[in-house]
């Protein structure tokens, strides 16, 4: 009976961290379509949190490869001043970033909603040599 007790209360505490996590990535983060991201990104620092196998598969022209895996040693390659525009393959690695970003003092983050691929925009792959 305690252990069914302590893995409901285990579960029931799981879900309100996910509740708050959620609650607070809806607070820090803007949520754009492929249109709004299209408007801004130009003038924004334009972030693509993949890893680097997937950045060279393609990302869209003018994006900056900054891995989550990275972020937190190369957080200085980022101004506090400009807007961050972020995305990953569907949302979730970059709105993990915002999290991320955001407890570092970064304040105007937007992220592509569905991620690289729902984007229809221009992209750059690296060649393929044979």
């Amino acid at each position: 009976m305690m252990e069914l007790l302590f893995l409901l209360a285990l579960i029931a505490a799981l879900i309100l961290f996910s509740v708050f996590r959620y609650l607070k990535q809806m607070k820090i983060l803007n949520t754009l379509t492929e249109e709004q991201f299209r408007e801004g990104y130009r003038k924004a620092q334009l972030i693509d949190v993949r890893e680097p196998k997937e950045f060279e598969g393609g990302h869209i022209l003018g994006a900056r490869n900054i891995p989550i895996s990275q972020m937190r040693q190369r957080l200085n390659e980022l101004r506090k001043d400009q807007p961050v525009y972020l995305y990953c393959q569907s949302g979730a690695r970059s709105a993990r970033a915002a999290l991320l970003l955001n407890k570092k003092g970064y304040n105007d983050l937007n992220h592509l909603k569905g991620g690289f691929k729902k984007w229809n925009g221009k992209i750059k792959a690296k060649k393929v040599q044979y």
